[in-house]
């Protein structure tokens, strides 16, 4: 018997998401059409003897969360439950803190995921390393280059055995070139460890409580509290993927998940590519379309492109690499490269929005997405453009490299700028 624990974070975090977080907690978020955190359930729900899924966070069980999760439920005709927090407790006192839930019913082994990663989650094939060599800890990792490993948590393994020798939490100088990705199976006597380190905050806090900073003693830092402390001692080991994966910490990461999932969908949901049909929009590349949603059959839509829920396209669009959300408008002739047009959004005609990708360098097979700062030097970084929910854009304006809030009616063109 197996579970599986999603950590979703809460609504103090997914602050780069921003203005996109204003509208659905960050874990909804559709990335490849469907909630960034359903291709996770979807990866738990088809590994043999899996349980139960528990979600962990921090966010209130509002309406949207709760109708995700009923909707998930009967869709994969598993308990899915979510388990709120009553403080912000890191990485792994969520873990400690639930641990009889987590634990109930005696299983096996428990798979923990991260919610902002994109991965084709090779779940079977952790789960089979764990049982050829049974350890409390089994980590994902991937490889990185040598610039780019400083901003993730870096392991130094046993290349004959893969035990974790080394980890350092986003090093400031290199460590290895092996990357954490932030899935993880445990076994039920991995939350031992966290239990000492919860026994010793509460110690700590006793002689630190007079200090406004002691953040209490049920936040468990996973990474720097457990891994670092335990590597080396034979408990952690890696399971190395060369599959996809990718971290989903801003929205221009969001975009290019999306992509690594469209092309993903080939192999796992042929389904949910739209194709070209006669009298149909024209399609180039991996396209997702909702049934709902209404295209001009002279659309030129692709390469990489998501349209929401009830979406009107016109004439004469041309969509390219963006993520169109529920209920936005695209009037005729409409050209949008580069972005994501939120909710509800209306894009005038002959109108264009266009961003700057800010992609992995192709050449570089151990490239990942730089997480990248909106600002340099006072000035705004060209990335892709994004329309908050509600923004009118008239016709015939260039919106590029722009951030437009929500509910916001522009009347000109912009270039470089953040509309508050």
């Amino acid at each position: 018997m197996l579970k599986a624990v999603i950590l979703i974070g809460g609504p103090q975090k997914g602050t780069r998401f921003r203005p996109l977080s204003f509208e659905v907690p960050k874990p909804l978020f559709p990335v490849a059409g469907v909630p960034m955190i359903q291709h996770h359930i979807e990866a738990c729900a088809q590994v043999p003897g899996m349980q139960e899924i528990l979600l962990i966070g921090f966010y209130q069980p509002d309406e949207p969360l709760t109708r995700f999760l009923e909707a998930a439920q009967q869709e994969f005709n598993l308990p899915i439950r979510y388990l709120q927090e009553f403080a912000p407790l890191g990485t792994g006192g969520g873990l400690y803190h639930f641990r009889d839930q987590i634990l109930a019913g005696g299983p096996e082994a428990f798979f923990v995921l991260n919610a902002d990663v994109c991965s084709d989650f090779p779940l079977s094939a952790m789960l089979d390393a764990h049982r050829h060599r049974p350890h409390p800890f089994l980590l994902l990792g991937t490889t990185a280059n040598r610039t780019q490993s400083l901003n993730y948590g870096c392991i130094v393994e046993n290349p004959q055995t893969h035990e974790v020798l080394h980890y350092v939490e986003k090093p400031s100088t290199f460590v290895s070139d092996i990357i954490n990705c932030g899935i993880y199976l445990f076994s039920p006597e991995a939350l031992k460890p966290l239990g000492e380190v919860f026994q010793r905050n509460q110690q700590d806090g006793q002689l630190e409580v007079s200090s406004v900073l002691w953040p209490g003693a049920g936040t468990i830092r996973l990474e720097q509290d457990v891994f670092a402390a335990l590597a080396g001692q034979g408990q952690i080991y890696v399971h190395l993927t060369d599959g996809i994966w990718s971290q989903i910490k801003s929205a221009g990461s969001a975009l290019y998940a999306s992509r690594l999932y469209l092309s993903q969908y080939q192999l796992t949901h042929p389904e949910r590519l739209a194709k070209h049909t006669p009298g149909g929009p024209r399609i180039r590349g991996n396209v997702y379309i909702h049934p709902t949603a209404k295209v001009a059959p002279s659309a030129v839509l692709g390469p990489n492109v998501s349209i929401g829920e009830g979406v009107t396209v016109g004439e004469g669009v041309r969509l390219r690499e963006s993520i169109i959300l529920h209920g936005a408008t695209l009037q005729e002739h409409t050209c949008v490269l580069h972005s994501i047009v939120g909710w509800g959004s209306t894009v005038g005609r002959w109108a264009r929005v266009e961003g700057t990708p800010n992609d992995p360098n192709p050449n570089d097979p151990r490239a990942h997405m730089d997480s990248e700062s909106l600002f340099k030097d006072g000035k705004l970084l060209p990335a892709i453009t994004i329309l908050g929910c509600r923004v009118r854009i008239p016709a015939e304006v260039l919106i590029l490299n722009s951030i437009v809030l929500p509910h916001k009616e522009l009347s000109r063109s912009f270039t470089n700028q953040i509309i508050l």
